[in-house]
């Protein structure tokens, strides 16, 4: 046998004997020794902790005002997660045996036995009235424990290793990862430089939305800037590459960033954060610094693709916002109108005066405070480019109107005046009044979603009876004529000069249908319209008879333009044609129409 693995073996054995000697003859002493290593230290007390692990560099960092901050081996802001874990875990720690300084005193060669004379780390532990020292010996032969001594207080612990963990070996260990902390930081300015696109947006003090100064004046993507902020301070840092403040920063294409983000108050900026090229061995990360410290770091980049986007993408996306609540809408046309709600909040359209329909009111609302800009046509424009757009004068024009008093009375305040021209492909050229040097374009389609005459905002509900109010219903349809006459509910029969089979069932739910009669929507008015969709003299037409005396008739057409079922009922002495509902279309012509003569 090699004579030196013996004398390596005798060695470990030696070790081995003494852990279990001393663990043995002291396990049962904890109530002899101290409950926690350290009894004094309070979390919340520490101003300061210093770790030097082994020989590397001395690690420090310092509380002011509840804010950690690296101040060695260099200055910055530190990670305050990593350094309480730490504090948390010796606040925590209680010896298992504890060698006492009489025993110590036994053992000449102690600090050699512990890993004292080198220990692992020692840690300098800074609060008002209880400082402390302590040093991290050696581990215990299973490796589950580690020895460790308070300087100035005899004797030594074995306390559970699990706390080393916590220990740093480098100052990035606890180095804050965050790379911008908005949380806490008051600004009001935001400036992007992306290449050659340059853009600088402002908060109002008041609605606190954004709004774009440079390169133009115009409203901002209150949305896209507030989640491009929130993408920024999720960014972390993945690398920190150099601290050398001498650092040639055009190898990291940072002489000349690629993006540069600054926020400040007023005048004064707060945070400059800069942005160069990738790795060469990953272009998921890019350089990064921010102004004032002089650590590179890299972080990823996907959390950076907002900031990338042009300029007009942190415009407002939609034509309209509204401010405030709308109390009249204001209609040029063709056919012009006016929608105004009324004291119990109903609404009518003006100068025809009849209802106005509350849902497609509401409907119209949402379309022009949703209306997104599809292209941003014009930024420039001049008095005789509208005509070109077809905005001077405007094909159609929507003013909303708030409904305010003053002290000479009611009165109605602009909120939003939207103009819209010509079309072009599937476009619509669009302007704010009180944006006139800019052209909008919209979709076609979305432009066409929007009422141009006041008809089509009638109250769609045609009638609302009850169905015990209904003595019968006459039918004619090809020049016949059917009678039923209802008797209660769910019993029909047919008059004594009608016959034929009932479906009383079917015929209640129809008639139920018909007493709640609403339109899908206005599709025409007027005698040309009514053949125009389908309906002629020889197409089925219901007439309700009331116990009253009073009549509801309503026609259905036998032909579905584009499969659309369209129906026409009296109104002011002329047809009016609305769409309607496909189960009640169908009901009617199934068991309400009249069967053809034998």
């Amino acid at each position: 046998m090699n004579p030196r693995n013996t004398w390596r073996w005798i060695a470990v054995a030696a070790g081995l004997f003494a852990f279990i000697f001393f663990y043995q003859r002291h396990a049962g002493k904890n109530g002899s020794g101290p409950v926690r290593v350290l009894p004094n230290l309070t979390l919340a007390a520490v101003t300061s902790v210093q770790v030097r692990p082994g020989t590397l560099a001395r690690i420090r960092a310092d509380r002011t005002n509840g804010v950690w901050q690296l101040a060695e081996p260099i200055v910055y802001p530190a990670q305050a997660a990593s350094i309480e874990k730490l504090l948390a875990g010796l606040a925590q720690l209680t010896p298992a045996p504890y060698i006492t300084a009489r025993e110590l005193r036994d053992r000449p060669k102690a600090d050699e036995e512990y890993g004292f004379s080198s220990p692992q780390a020692s840690i300098f532990i800074e609060q008002p009235e209880h400082p402390a020292h302590l040093l991290i010996g050696a581990r215990t032969p299973p490796g589950d424990q580690v020895f460790l001594q308070v300087v100035g207080v005899d004797g030594v612990y074995v306390v559970d290793a699990d706390f080393l963990k916590y220990i740093p070996r480098t100052a990035d260990d606890w180095r804050d990862t965050t790379l911008i902390e908005l949380k806490g930081l008051t600004f009001d300015r935001l400036a992007v430089t992306n290449g050659a696109k340059v853009f600088e947006l402002r908060r109002d003090a008041t609605n606190k939305l954004w709004r774009m100064v440079y390169p133009l004046q115009t409203r901002a993507n209150n949305a896209k800037v507030e989640e491009s902020l929130v993408a920024l301070q999720g960014v972390r840092i993945h690398q920190f590459v150099t601290d050398d403040p001498k650092v040639d920063l055009g190898i990291f294409g940072l002489q000349s960033p690629d993006l540069e983000v600054a926020l400040g108050q007023g005048t004064n900026t707060a945070i400059r954060l800069q942005f160069g090229r990738s790795p060469t061995n990953d272009t998921r990360l890019a350089y990064a610094r921010r102004l004032g410290l002089d650590a590179v770091v890299a972080v990823p980049k996907d959390l950076l693709a907002p900031w990338h986007a042009s300029v007009n993408d942190f415009r407002d996306p939609l034509l309209a916002s509204l401010t405030a609540a709308v109390a009249v809408i204001d209609v040029r046309s063709l056919d012009s109108f006016s929608l105004q709600q009324q004291t119990n909040g109903t609404w009518r359209v003006r100068p025809q005066g009849f209802p106005a329909d509350a849902g497609l009111v509401k409907d119209l609302l949402a379309a022009l405070s949703t209306l997104p800009i599809v292209e941003f046509t014009k930024d420039v424009a001049i008095a005789p480019d509208l005509p070109t757009y077809g905005l001077a004068p405007p094909a159609r024009q929507y003013t909303l109107k708030s409904a305010t008093t003053s002290s000479s009375g009611p009165t109605n305040t602009i909120i939003a005046e939207l103009s819209f021209g010509t079309n072009q492909a599937d476009k619509v050229f669009a302007q704010r009044a009180d944006e006139p040097g800019f052209v909008y374009a919209v979709k076609l389609a979305d432009f066409q979603r929007l009422p141009a005459a006041g008809w089509q905002m009638r109250e769609r509900r045609i009638w609302n009876l009850s169905t015990n109010d209904v003595a019968g219903a006459t039918i004619r349809q090809q020049g016949r004529v059917r009678q039923l006459v209802r008797n209660g509910p769910y019993a029909w029969a047919f008059a004594h000069d009608s016959q034929g089979m009932i479906n009383d069932l079917a015929v209640e739910e129809t008639v139920s249908g018909l007493c709640q009669l609403t339109a899908g929507a206005w599709v025409a008015h007027g005698a040309p319209e009514r053949a125009r969709y389908g309906l002629t003299d020889n197409d089925l037409q219901i007439t309700l008879e009331l116990k009253n005396g009073d009549k509801a008739s309503v026609e259905l057409g036998s032909e579905a333009p584009g499969n659309v079922p369209y129906a026409a009922i009296s109104l002011e002495g002329e047809p009016w044609v609305f769409e309607c509902p496909a189960w009640l279309y169908v009901y009617a012509q199934r068991y309400l129409s009249v069967p053809p003569n034998p």
